[in-house]
């Protein structure tokens, strides 16, 4: 970054077969700075995968990708891709339930410099703020296993703050 060498663990892998989730995060997930990212409140990154072709064109348009390359899962940082997973529609609280565990609306997850150099342009922090495309962080509510094409389904908590609200108001502080 900017010519130097620093840690960062955003660029994830898709895996194959189930993954353990506990109360930290997923089994063999790794977080470069605990300051900002991990946690109990933090334990998952989840990302819409609707969002992925904005960011494939845009990447092309800043010449930093070919038009037809795709960004596999796990790109912007999620250590859980949900198709779809729409900000709109969150609010802090909410549980997901999957098959076999339970997560919970926490906070959205805020751009840093890491993250436009992993897109490769210095301005994609700022297009995930003017888009709103944030994803969610999640607390687990009940460990168990997740996996590839796991269905999701939303229950709605207390109401009191979306997600994009919360994020769009902490983008301008």
């Amino acid at each position: 970054m900017n010519g130097r060498r620093v840690m960062t663990a955003i660029g994830k892998q898709p895996v194959g077969g189930r993954v353990v989730v506990g109360r930290m995060g997923l089994e063999g997930d790794e977080q470069a700075d605990l300051s900002v990212h991990g946690g109990p409140s933090k334990a998952v990154y989840a990302y819409g995968l609707q969002h992925y072709a904005f960011w494939q064109t845009v990447r092309a348009q800043a010449q930093v990708s070919l038009w037809d390359e795709a960004l596999p899962p796990g790109s912007l940082g999620e250590n859980l891709s949900i198709d779809p997973l729409d900000e709109n529609e969150l609010w802090v609280g909410d549980h997901l339930h999957l098959p076999d565990c339970v997560l919970a609306v926490s906070e959205p997850r805020f751009p840093c410099g890491k993250f436009n150099a992993v897109m490769g342009f210095a301005q994609a922090s700022k297009m995930m703020v003017q888009s709103g495309w944030c994803g969610s962080y999640l607390a687990v509510i009940a460990p168990g296993t997740v996996g590839a094409g796991d269905a999701v389904r939303l229950e709605p908590g207390p109401r009191e703050v979306s997600l994009r609200e919360l994020f769009k108001a902490r983008a301008r502080a």
